[in-house]
């Protein structure tokens, strides 16, 4: 595991919440100069640590009213589903997150829609009709108390 000093922890945890902070504000607020500030930060970019910057969007707002998380199990991993789901699932723009996962699912997507119907639509014509895909078990998102998620760092302190 990489080693993290104060400054670069603290730069870490400030960007993770406000992305957009001068460099000269950072640097006032982790206490160093600009310029060391800056070149902390270019190395923590150039080595992937941070890997980029978005904004971060109100789904409601852009009338995505539907939240789920959706598990999906496979027929087979010797057939090539595995490979052939990640490629469909990669092209829809619905399924904001997927992960692959242990036990008796092998996927957890993250989609949102902006309706029931649309949501019922994604699940029984485009996802259940994918080759391979054997069954799915969809969670309705009630409310959203925490996230979306920042990467832990405290454990980087030790």
């Amino acid at each position: 595991m990489p080693q993290f000093d104060d400054f670069e922890i603290k730069m870490l945890d400030v960007l993770q919440r406000d992305g957009r902070k001068p460099v000269s504000e950072l640097a006032q607020e982790i206490g160093l100069s600009t310029t060391p500030c800056a070149r902390r930060f270019e190395a923590l970019q150039d080595a992937g640590i941070i890997k980029g910057f978005a904004a971060v969007i109100s789904r409601r707002a852009v009338g995505l009213m539907v939240e789920v998380f959706i598990q999906v199990r496979l027929v087979s991993h010797s057939d090539g589903s595995p490979e052939k789901f990640i490629a469909a699932v990669q092209r829809m723009d619905e399924v904001s997150s997927c992960w692959t996962m242990t036990g008796d699912h092998d996927f957890l997507l993250h989609v949102m829609v902006p309706s029931v119907d649309e949501l019922n639509a994604f699940v029984m014509h485009r996802l259940m009709r994918l080759d391979g895909v054997r069954d799915v078990h969809t969670q309705l998102v009630l409310q959203n108390i925490k996230g979306p998620g920042h990467v832990p760092l405290a454990h980087l302190r030790k």
